[in-house]
């Protein structure tokens, strides 16, 4: 299909705009590390406190090369997978039941505001005892975090769903089923798409508390590794790597939300 001159000229400027964007995006972020690096090397900060991008660098690529960092990131991973998994299913499932029985929704509501307000690290040593200082431990603390956001959001989306729509359905005699796999469940596809991207970010600072408390390897241990030694440039490594690694995961819950929205 051809395009008129005015759609070429609107999509020369909408990609000129995006590369601005990124530009100045880059800038930014190039900038704050040269500002970084100067402030460092000529002492206007105390590098061994604050360290510095070239000593970050360093840092990593040993970490590179003795094989630690693969070790921590690809630990990372497999327990956010297990707890993002774990956490959008069950709250899919909850949100459903909520939908379907007012009864049971009104009973719980309250408990589910509760726990949502309560701090999860204070369940911490509660949970250390009951699942073990281990990788269980770890999956219950980000379950905790993310699984109540994700029931909340779920359910939200589905009683948002057009009243008239669901008389029409039935009217047509259609079942509870139908109308919430035909049309409850399409109807709130944004909703459930908004409830990924929060459920990943809860995900992660889940996993990343619960390493914390009791892992022996992943990014949060690494973190916690270079704080109990005091070693900065540890720390600032992990939080670097933390960052890329969170924004990559949102990359892809991104592209998956596009493909998503141009299928509707």
């Amino acid at each position: 299909m051809l395009m008129s001159k005015e759609q070429k000229k609107f999509l020369f400027h909408k990609r000129m705009e995006n590369i601005i964007v990124l530009f100045i995006q880059l800038s930014l972020i190039i900038g704050f590390l040269f500002i970084w690096e100067y402030c460092s090397q000529k002492k206007i900060i105390n590098p061994f406190i604050f360290s510095s991008p070239s000593r970050i660098w360093d840092t990593i690529s040993s970490l590179v090369n003795s094989g630690d960092l693969f070790l921590h990131v690809f630990t990372t991973l497999y327990e956010i997978l297990i707890a993002f998994i774990l956490g959008i299913s069950l709250g899919f499932f909850i949100a459903i039941l909520l939908y379907e029985f007012p009864l049971f929704a009104r009973v719980i509501d309250p408990f589910l505001t509760m726990l949502n307000s309560l701090p999860k690290v204070a369940l911490g040593p509660i949970i250390i005892i009951w699942a073990g200082a281990n990788i269980k431990s770890i999956i219950v603390m980000a379950l905790l975090i993310n699984l109540i956001v994700s029931i909340v959001n779920i359910y939200n989306g589905f009683l948002n769903t057009d009243s008239n729509k669901i008389k029409l359905m039935k009217t047509f005699h259609a079942s509870k089923l139908q109308i919430l796999k035909n049309l409850v469940i399409p109807s709130s596809k944004n909703m459930i798409i908004s409830s990924l991207k929060l459920n990943i970010s809860m995900t992660l600072i889940g996993i990343i508390m619960g390493e914390f408390l009791v892992s022996k390897k992943g990014i949060g241990y690494l973190i916690i590794y270079g704080t109990q030694v005091f070693n900065l440039n540890i720390v600032m490594s992990g939080i670097i790597i933390l960052v890329i690694l969170s924004f990559l995961i949102y990359e892809i819950v991104h592209i998956i939300e596009k493909k998503i929205v141009r299928e509707k």
